[in-house]
């Protein structure tokens, strides 16, 4: 089954509704993560696509990735509760709710308006280059994840 398409308008509103729905006092319903520090970790996925804050793998270390992660990234299955995530989304500080939140509303947006084909062959960080697809369920895989931890 294919997972709602973030390029679409309405997920993208839905995506946001749901944010929407999140206060700071928001407890998950697994995991330690609170609300800021989930926001700031969603907004990782967004930094790697279209800024130069975090950088690129290694050679080895992105064959690693494509070999043994990307399928677990991309893939329709869902993460697994408690999985392990890489260094690059761990958040070990308090963030600013209102800043994260409004950020990463701000990337939803951006990619619903950039579109698939934009992202059809564009080059992951960590993955190399990337069908619509895959950018798609990495995006929307994460996201969902997340807000099912928050009870969204």
């Amino acid at each position: 089954m294919a997972l709602p398409n973030v390029f679409d308008k309405s997920t993208a509103a839905a995506l946001v509704k749901r944010i929407e729905q999140l206060t700071p006092q928001t407890t998950p319903l697994w995991g330690t993560m609170a609300a800021d520090r989930m926001l700031a970790h969603c907004n990782v996925t967004y930094e790697m696509t279209y800024t130069d804050k975090h950088p690129k793998p290694g050679f080895l270390m992105r064959l690693m990735l494509k070999w043994f992660v990307k399928n677990t990234v991309v893939s329709e299955k869902p993460y697994k509760k408690n999985e392990r995530t890489a260094p690059a989304f761990i958040i070990a500080e308090a963030k600013n709710f209102e800043v994260e939140k409004k950020r990463l509303i701000e990337y939803i947006w951006k990619t619903q308006e950039l579109g698939s084909a934009y992202f059809e062959g564009k080059e992951s960080l960590s993955f190399g280059k990337m069908t619509a697809t895959e950018w798609n369920n990495q995006f929307y895989k994460h996201l969902d994840h997340h807000f099912r931890q928050f009870g969204l």
